[in-house]
Parts: C-alpha cells; sequence; structure tokens
C-alpha cells in the first residue's frame, strides 16, 4: 500500500513530459503531426547535408593550402 500516492522520479518525469505534450499538441490532428514531422525531418536533412557540405569543404581547403 502507497500512502500518499507517491511517485518516482521516472513517474514524475513521464507524467510531466507526458502533460507538456499534450499541452502543445492537444488540438492537433494526425494530418497536422504528420505535416510537422515532415517538415521537421526535412529541416533536420538539410541541416546535416549543409554540415556535411562545410566538412568536405574544409576538407578539400586543407589539401589545396599544402597543409
Amino acid at each position: 500500500m502507497r500512502l500518499f500516492n507517491r511517485q518516482d522520479e521516472r513517474e514524475r518525469l513521464f507524467e510531466t513530459v507526458n502533460d507538456s505534450v499534450e499541452a502543445v499538441v492537444g488540438g492537433w490532428t494526425k494530418g497536422k503531426m504528420l505535416k510537422a514531422g515532415v517538415i521537421a525531418g526535412g529541416l533536420a536533412g538539410l541541416t546535416a547535408a549543409s554540415a556535411g557540405i562545410s566538412s568536405l569543404r574544409r576538407r578539400q581547403e586543407g589539401r589545396s593550402d599544402g597543409s
């Protein structure tokens, strides 16, 4: 028997995250959530590609400078 309905840290964290997500996307439909996911995925892909291109350019500049 638990007195005062005490929760451990994991349960409190899960409850806090769950409440926050519900507050943010409470009125969203599945279509809106899918669209937001596609946009977020696209932005992550563009960011990764940009970082990769920058890395390749730095490597090529290092070779041409005689480093």
